[in-house]
């Protein structure tokens, strides 16, 4: 029994001695797997600044050519001024831009459909006049002597100019020196003609011309009669 109770004793106690151990072991902590916890940095937007930082607005390949050509022209600004101008500013005068030509589109569009030739956009025409419909009538079919006359009579000298010119024009068309069109411009019309002095006589009565009736130049008998020797000098060398 004695003995017995011997063996049980030692027995607990290579139980604990072994349990000693093995917690020992398990709450030992390697020095070289302690994590080192590291603090932010302070004044982070400012180590992190500049366009490479930038996500709103698209740089580089991503642009398109006016935003490239744009941002080309703020950069030259900045180094030749030195006047720096903002992304911000420079997207303000792309969006700008992009409206402006959205507003000549939709001028350009509403014309055609009007059936505006595209010339007439920017160069001057014949349009109506008083009892002229020259969108309706061939030149060669109007009495243009007879409404000079009346214009004359009435002392509007500045319509007299006006009938001049379409009379020299009727002139030239009988002639098959121009091919007279309504919409044609005085440009066109000089680039038909091919005799050198008419050419320059023409030059010289479509200034006076544009200069007078486009430039509402108010115009008494005087003038008239100086600036209609013009008119008959050319007259004279149109063979009809």
């Amino acid at each position: 029994m004695k003995y017995i109770f011997l063996i049980t004793f030692f027995q607990v106690t290579i139980l604990c001695t072994f349990a000693q151990g093995t917690n020992d072991s398990i709450i030992k902590i390697d020095s070289s797997s302690i994590l080192n916890i590291r603090t932010n940095e302070k004044d982070l937007s400012r180590k992190y600044t500049g366009d490479e930082f930038n996500y709103t607005f698209k740089t580089g390949e991503s642009q398109n050519l006016l935003a490239r050509f744009i941002n080309w022209v703020g950069q030259g600004l900045s180094n030749i001024f030195g006047i720096n101008i903002s992304p911000q500013v420079l997207q303000i005068i792309e969006y700008l831009i992009y409206f402006l030509l959205v507003i000549l589109a939709i001028y350009l569009i509403v014309k055609v459909l009007i059936n505006e030739n595209f010339n007439s956009l920017f160069q001057k025409k014949v349009k109506t006049i008083n009892d002229i419909n020259l969108t309706e009538e061939h030149i060669e079919g109007i009495d243009i002597n007879k409404l000079l006359t009346k214009a004359i009579e009435s002392k509007d000298y500045r319509l007299a100019i006006r009938y001049q010119f379409l009379l020299t024009l009727q002139k030239l068309s009988k002639s098959d020196i121009i091919e007279w069109h309504f919409d044609k411009t005085n440009s066109d019309y000089l680039s038909e003609i091919k005799p050198p002095e008419i050419q320059k006589g023409f030059k010289q009565i479509a200034y006076l011309y544009d200069h007078i009736w486009y430039g509402e130049q108010t115009i008494d008998n005087i003038k008239y009669t100086k600036s209609v020797l013009d008119f008959e000098s050319i007259n004279k060398q149109i063979q009809t």
